[in-house]
């Protein structure tokens, strides 16, 4: 990961948007809410995402209800605004969360 990442502009960022159905930009945060059948799926599905967490090097707050995952990330390098690495770490989850039963 680069040391001097660059902050999307608000245009970057709504275009991103529309391909993450789900996702939002709160304040200088991309947040995402789930809602799973259960507690267990909810949790599997934490630990998958730290696990892709530790491949990229970089990492979402977490937060995790009984059957709910909220998941918000910024880069803290870029002076805690969203950049594409954060883009890059929504996709991932996406790709794993139907696996999860998330909706």
């Amino acid at each position: 990961m680069s040391a001097q990442v660059e902050p999307l502009g608000t245009k970057e960022i709504e275009d991103r948007l529309a391909e993450l159905p789900g996702w939002s930009a709160e304040g200088e945060l991309l947040c995402r809410r789930y809602a799973f059948g259960g507690h267990l799926p909810a949790a599997a599905m934490v630990i998958h995402i730290a696990q892709i967490q530790e491949e990229l090097g970089h990492h979402a707050d977490l937060t995790l209800g009984y059957n709910r995952l909220t998941v918000a990330v910024n880069t803290h390098s870029a002076g805690g605004r969203i950049t594409h690495l954060d883009f890059g770490l929504a996709e991932r989850i996406e790709e794993i969360a139907p696996g999860h039963g998330a909706r």
